[in-house]
């Protein structure tokens, strides 16, 4: 849901978009077909897909089936209880790394993230300093810039919103979230109970929009019990 607003931003301030998406042996590949759908809702120029094998080298309860995922989590013990076991190591450096080739390859003047500093399960790489060092980054690393012709803005519109303020913002640009995927479980259908699942149907819980995906919000496992 972030990335497709992310990109709906970026076609509404009139970019021609070009869509990267990377299969990185997440258990949620799923998402790459969402990912497909929205290239082609937004008529993006290009819609790039690689692979880059980080179960090989950046194990996670993301990449590895065998490792339990966190489920049935608050917002508040996500935050409390710190980094979490999907987290992918240096994977938003990889993939902007990726992105940052593409967009320098293809003259682009931006690099648009959805990363969200937040509602982002205690991620480090989805902290604004982070993105500030990967600008600086980018200005030593890239053929454009050191030739004195810029480089391509990092741009994180949806840094400083909540769950809440994204499906919002979501909403006045008509963001299609039946062809979104947040879901960290697979399958065919979310999960609801993985971080994910949680932090998504917050969002739309407040900001009284009906997900087409989960619906109402799921219970918490131990209300569920209690009844």
């Amino acid at each position: 849901m972030d990335s497709a607003t992310c990109l709906a931003i970026a076609a509404s301030r009139g970019h021609r978009p070009i869509t990267l998406s990377v299969q990185y042996g997440q258990r949620h590949v799923r998402e790459l077909r969402s990912a497909r759908a929205l290239a082609r809702h937004y008529r993006a120029l290009e819609a790039i897909e690689v692979t880059v094998p980080l179960q090989e080298i950046a194990p996670s309860a993301l990449t590895r089936r065998s490792q339990a995922l966190p489920k049935d989590r608050s917002a508040k013990e996500m935050l409390r209880r710190g980094i979490p076991s999907t987290y992918v190591p240096a994977r938003n450096t990889i993939l902007l790394s990726l992105a940052l080739a593409v967009a320098e390859s293809r003259g682009a003047e931006a690099i648009y993230l959805g990363v969200n500093a937040i509602d982002y399960s205690g991620y480090p790489d989805c902290r604004p300093e982070f993105l500030r060092a990967f600008e600086r980054l980018a200005r030593k690393a890239t053929a454009r810039a050191v030739e004195g012709r810029g480089s391509p803005r990092i741009e994180a519109p949806l840094l400083g919103k909540s769950k809440a303020g994204i499906v919002r913002w979501g909403e006045r640009l008509h963001v299609p979230w039946s062809l979104t995927w947040s879901c960290y479980a697979g399958g065919s259908r979310p999960c609801g109970h993985c971080d994910s699942c949680r932090l998504r149907a917050q969002g739309f819980r407040e900001a009284g929009v009906l997900d087409p995906l989960l619906g109402a919000p799921p219970r918490s496992r131990t209300r569920a019990n209690a009844r």
